[in-house]
């Protein structure tokens, strides 16, 4: 049908699981749908690998649930191992990036530490993928993020992304947050991946 779509992927990267998203169309296999999200954060008991679809859309919900603590490494690897995969094996007409940004160092409602540069790179794949997949339609709604001190450099990350423009402004956190122990990938978070490894 004229200016309508038939596959779209939807790509969850708030840190909270995408539960209203995977309700809504867990039996299709129109749109497939994946959330990275802290395991057992919010909604509790909710986003486990097992969670996959259902009838004919078994197989169109990929959840990855990383631990507490997961930061740049982890996030990249699940982009690189679990969603440009998934997205290239769907061949979606559009891509739409539910872009949450509680998964930042400093966020009040989380255990993760990403940092401004893991958002832009996160955003450099899926404008990457939706390039080669889908003419580049690409959307990205913004879904939160509650440190007011550090989600604006992560959503700057992403604008200059997006645009291919570079600002003066540089993230005065990103040497900080970068050197904390444990930012690369972890064997425990690697497992964790291999699993929902679609």
């Amino acid at each position: 049908a004229g200016g309508r779509v038939r596959r779209v992927a939807v790509i969850d990267w708030d840190v909270h699981h995408g539960n209203g998203t995977q309700d809504a169309f867990y039996d299709d296999p129109s749109v497939l749908t994946i959330s990275i999200h802290q395991a057992g954060n919010y909604p509790p008991r909710s986003g486990a690998i097992d969670e996959t679809g259902s009838g004919a859309g078994a197989g169109f919900n990929i959840n990855v649930p990383l631990p507490p603590g997961s930061g740049h490494g982890a996030y990249l690897e699940t982009m690189k191992r679990v969603v440009v995969p998934a997205f290239h094996a769907f061949r979606p007409e559009l891509i739409l990036v539910a872009s949450g940004l509680a998964a930042s160092s400093l966020d009040p409602l989380a255990r993760m530490m990403c940092y401004s540069e893991a958002y832009g790179e996160m955003t450099r794949m899926v404008k990457s993928a939706a390039a080669d997949l889908c003419d580049g339609k690409l959307v990205l709604c913004h879904e939160g993020g509650y440190s007011s001190v550090y989600a604006p450099w992560c959503a700057l990350a992403i604008m200059e992304e997006l645009s291919g423009i570079r600002t003066d402004f540089k993230d005065p956190s990103i040497e900080r947050f970068s050197a904390w122990p444990y930012q690369d990938l972890q064997p425990h978070q690697a497992d964790i991946i291999s699993q929902a490894n679609p």
